[in-house]
């Protein structure tokens, strides 16, 4: 007698990997870490890098508002994020993509730059890792931590 299998094959999650500064946490970046999350199909695991201070003030010219550690912390409590965890020191797209071994990694809109070095780290490696562009979200004037702290000065300044 044959036995039957079962078609309902359980897959292994897909681990996606987001990345940014996420300084005053807003809608844009809820939407950026839900998008980067759907991309890994169903009950894919996300792990977000959250930029060190250093390497937001090295790469940006400007320090963060927030502490690194508050700023991980407010990514991780997000419900739609699995880890999050700080970045290396020293920027190194190549090394974190070779600890956590995602299969998806997602880029903001706004991440051009680190689109080119994760493409280049992916291929440096010979991993087998699919690279994916989340767009932007509509235009919202509060869509930017930028924007965020422009009407904030405005408004105490009168």
């Amino acid at each position: 007698m044959a036995r039957s299998r079962d078609k309902s094959v359980k897959r292994k999650a897909k681990v996606v990997l987001a990345s940014g500064t996420f300084d005053l946490l807003h809608l844009g970046h809820v939407k950026y870490l839900e998008e980067a999350k759907k991309a890994g199909g169903t009950n894919a695991k996300l792990i977000v890098i959250v930029a060190r201070d250093k390497t937001v003030e090295q790469r940006k010219g400007v320090k963060p508002v927030m502490p690194e550690e508050h700023r991980r912390a407010l990514v991780e409590s997000l419900k739609v994020v699995d880890q999050a965890v700080l970045g290396y020191e020293n920027f190194d797209i190549g090394s974190v993509i070779e600890e956590l071994k995602p299969d998806v990694i997602a880029v903001g809109h706004d991440q051009g730059g680190i689109e080119e070095q994760v493409r280049k780290a992916v291929e440096a490696l010979g991993l087998r890792v699919e690279v994916v562009r989340i767009g932007k979200f509509g235009r919202d004037e509060l869509d930017s931590s930028l924007k965020i702290k422009r009407r904030v000065s405005q408004i105490y300044r009168s």
